[in-house]
């Protein structure tokens, strides 16, 4: 089975390798960065569209390139109030490009509403640098591997979103 997944960033590929482990055998997944049309630091509603953005923008990848794919994936993090408090939240998106669609989330983490405005402005990644005088965190076990003392990483809550998403391919009966 080939995999697309819409990113270079290793921790990403990684968390969707552990989520493909889960399920499947035999699989290569090859990362290519794609936009996702959608704000730096997608706020609510903006981060399910821009990991589906993300997905149509692979599959257009490989269509326009004759990669033969099984599946799509893509993941957006973004900050959300839609729980009644600020979280950061990752969405998964797993499509196999025939209209066949799945979602899912990872675990949310507070965001203190003294850094919902920084972080709405520069990007989650960039407040995180600051905070724990990193070089990009996000490129590996992320930020949240220091809010959580290395207890849950990146790598982690993106494995969660995965799977989530693919419950739409792993169960007959639960397929639209």
């Amino acid at each position: 089975m080939k995999v697309l997944i819409a990113t270079k960033n290793p921790g990403k590929i990684e968390g969707a390798k552990l989520a493909l482990e889960k399920y499947y055998k035999d699989f290569e997944i090859v990362g290519v960065p794609v936009s996702s049309d959608v704000s730096d630091e997608p706020v609510n509603e903006e981060t399910l569209q821009g990991a589906r953005n993300r997905v149509k923008n692979l599959i257009q990848y490989a269509k326009q390139n004759k990669v033969e794919t099984d599946l799509y994936f893509a993941i957006e993090s973004g900050i959300s109030n839609q729980l009644g408090k600020w979280g950061i939240v990752n969405i998964a998106v797993v499509s196999d490009g025939d209209g066949n669609e799945g979602f899912g989330t990872g675990p949310i983490f507070p965001v203190p509403e003294r850094l919902v405005n920084p972080i709405i402005e520069e990007s989650l990644g960039v407040i995180m640098d600051k905070i724990f005088d990193g070089d990009e965190l996000s490129k590996g076990k992320g930020g949240v591997s220091f809010l959580t003392k290395d207890a849950i990483s990146r790598i982690d809550i993106t494995k969660e979103a995965f799977i989530m998403a693919l419950t739409m391919f792993i169960n007959d009966f639960w397929k639209e």
